[in-house]
């Protein structure tokens, strides 16, 4: 009989501490949409910026004191595998020397908020939240190990510093605009060497430096047209369009040869 009571008591104690520990109602909700989930990139694309806007909408249970927010939104793009080469000048000539691989890291990569980082919310808080492209987990591979490590690697920063250069990594901190206390919207620019695939979104809302709550939505990008035969050729018949790649290249320097051919 002790033995059931006590077990009695256990079940009861673990029911009562789940249900203290339970995550409380969310007091906020996030609604969102983007512009157009489905941009189209043809021969002569050049890049176009998508327009995300949304509201907050509150409930009977929004604290009274709660009057101002920000937000923070995080644009990723399809991941893969990308490799960062150091090169160093050796006899006049500039050679690879070493090199890091990133795993699975988006392709494109965009946070967009109303505030700087560092005045939204904690140092703790924004490393947890990966605010800010230094605060977003890149990892590499180690040697043997899988890491992501401290924002000031070369490596690292050279990675971002080359995607920062083709628009493909960016970081604003004023591109958030709320045109109400509840109403905002903000730009989604993409260069005209976007990849293809799908974009995730994550919308985070915070107040007093904690979160609050947060959603998310998704675009796509897709090739159309030539490009996109192009594609599901190199896709779905890759030794055939190597075939027709091959073939191409020797018509084109017999050509070539011909037209340019002295007598």
């Amino acid at each position: 009989m002790i033995a059931r009571t006590s077990l009695a008591a256990v079940v009861l104690a673990l029911a009562l501490g789940a249900g203290f520990t339970a995550s409380p109602a969310q007091a906020e909700r996030l609604i969102v949409s983007v512009s157009n989930h489905r941009v189209t990139v043809t021969p002569n694309y050049s890049g176009e910026e998508l327009v995300l806007f949304g509201s907050v909408e509150k409930d009977a249970s929004t604290p009274a004191t709660r009057t101002s927010y920000d937000l923070v939104v995080t644009v990723s793009g399809p991941r893969a595998d990308m490799v960062t080469r150091r090169k160093e000048r050796k006899l006049g000539i500039w050679i690879n020397t070493d090199s890091r691989e990133f795993l699975k890291v988006p392709a494109y990569l965009a946070l967009f908020s109303n505030r700087p980082f560092d005045a939204i919310a904690s140092p703790e808080v924004t490393r947890r939240q990966q605010l800010g492209l230094n605060n977003v987990l890149l990892t590499q591979r180690v040697g043997p190990d899988y890491a992501d490590v401290v924002p000031n690697d070369p490596f690292r920063s050279a990675f971002v510093r080359l995607r920062s250069q083709h628009g493909l990594y960016r970081e604003e901190t004023s591109a958030v605009t709320f045109l109400t206390p509840t109403l905002f919207r903000t730009g989604i620019p993409l260069p005209g060497e976007v990849p293809i695939g799908t974009y995730d979104v994550e919308i985070k809302l915070f107040s007093d430096g904690a979160l609050v709550t947060k959603t998310d939505t998704a675009f796509e990008i897709v090739k159309v047209g030539f490009e996109q035969f192009v594609a599901n050729s190199a896709r779905n018949n890759g030794f055939a369009y190597g075939l027709a790649t091959a073939f191409m290249a020797l018509m084109t320097g017999w050509m070539a040869s011909i037209v340019f051919r002295k007598d």
